[in-house]
């Protein structure tokens, strides 16, 4: 994964993006895949970033760094991620909703099948405590209707 420093050409607003290559940047860039979160201009370009400059005597430890984590952690959040996006390929997106689908399927009210979403801790342990298998996602995923 590469991050940029992003900017939109209408008021400069600044933010991240993630890609899996450079490639991968320009294309969504040409396709008009890209647009800015606070202003939804489609206009948008690379930002200045401040290069990681190692301090005396960490040269060896800076050549292992990939976006400021070292290369096994990188391996790892990445396997991790590669992971979760396969769990959730088939579950369904069901918001704030979740706690109440979850009670649902376990009381047979609904057809089981797989969801993921959003619940409060107290929600959660109201559910374990009810015997419904949740378990937290560990890593955060965006609500489809706030993916660009």
């Amino acid at each position: 994964m590469i991050v940029y420093d992003l900017s939109c050409a209408t008021h400069g607003h600044r933010f991240e993006g993630w890609f899996s290559s450079s490639d991968d940047f320009a294309r969504q860039s040409e396709d008009g895949l890209l647009a800015c979160p606070q202003c939804g201009c489609k206009q948008i370009r690379k930002a200045p970033m401040a290069p990681a400059v190692p301090s005396k005597g960490s040269h060896g430890e800076a050549l292992h760094m990939a976006s400021g984590q070292p290369d096994a952690t990188k391996a790892a959040l990445d396997a991790l991620a590669r992971m979760q996006a396969k769990a959730l390929e088939n579950s369904q997106w069901v918001g704030k909703d979740f706690a109440e689908r979850a009670r649902q399927m376990h009381y047979g009210e609904r057809d089981s099948s797989p969801i993921h979403g959003e619940a409060t801790l107290a929600d959660a342990k109201e559910m374990l405590d009810e015997g419904i298998g949740v378990a937290p996602l560990p890593l955060p995923v965006t609500p489809p209707d706030k993916l660009n």
